[in-house]
């Protein structure tokens, strides 16, 4: 009787001892999981780190003024946000929108020449013609370019360009993307880019270019501030989103 007790004993005793070790082991393998899991947490976030690093460090090599353009950035920002914008907003409570709207046309009208020399030195001579009869029609019917009949009454449309996308037409490269003071993003191509523009701008032979130039500076802002608030809500990093923004677009521009 006693030998059957210490024998059944025995058994209960090598099956609990069984189980404890199947406990311990499921035990060890989730720590284990657990472990491995947290290291390769741990080797992701370091490799993000090395990606974000190197990334950063591949975006400075591509852009040798990184420096001087981040500060440039901010100083724009900075008289943007604290001059010009104030006095535009002051001038938009002044000035009812549609007299804005017909000065925006005007200037807009003005610069026909730097459109209609850009269309022919790209081969696009249907939008040329295009241009010519806006210019002509709303000279005239549009009194000076004050209204778009050209564009209410004939659907003739705007073809933009300028000599900075007449050079991107023919194949020349960007660049380097830089921050001109005032103006804001640019690159090397467009920045070479201003001197012919301003040859074929009317306004560059009046007496009063600056104050001029100042003027439609400050009546355009007057009716697009917003868009650059908006703009800069989503920017985390405030020069790269700019310059990403401003090549995507003109790199559209080209390809149109």
């Amino acid at each position: 009787m006693l030998k059957n007790i210490i024998y059944i004993l025995f058994v209960v005793s090598i099956l609990f001892c069984g189980c404890a070790t199947k406990k311990e082991l499921a035990l060890t393998t989730k720590d284990k999981i657990t472990m491995d899991k947290q290291t390769i947490d741990k080797n992701d976030e370091f490799d993000d780190e090395f990606d974000d690093e190197f990334d950063d460090e591949k975006t400075q090599e591509n852009d040798p003024f990184y420096s001087y353009n981040v500060a440039m950035t901010n100083f724009n920002d900075k008289f943007y946000t604290y001059v010009f914008k104030p006095i535009s907003v002051g001038y938009a409570k002044v000035v009812p929108k549609k007299a804005r709207v017909s000065v925006n046309n005007f200037f807009h009208n003005l610069m026909y020449p730097i459109r209609l020399i850009n269309n022919l030195f790209q081969g696009k001579f249907i939008n040329a013609t295009e241009e010519t009869g806006r210019f002509i029609i709303n000279s005239t019917i549009g009194i000076f370019g004050l209204f778009d009949p050209a564009k209410t009454y004939f659907n003739l449309n705007k073809h933009n360009e300028d000599f900075g996308q007449t050079l991107g037409y023919w194949g020349v490269g960007s660049g380097y993307h830089i921050v001109l003071p005032f103006l804001g993003p640019s690159n090397t191509r467009d920045m070479f880019s201003l001197y012919p523009n301003q040859l074929a701008n009317p306004i560059t032979y009046s007496d009063e270019n600056i104050q001029l130039i100042i003027y439609e500076k400050l009546n355009y802002t007057s009716l697009h501030y917003k868009e650059y608030d908006n703009i800069k809500k989503d920017a985390i990093n405030l020069y790269p989103f700019l310059r990403d923004i401003y090549e995507q677009r003109r790199n559209k521009l080209i390809k149109e």
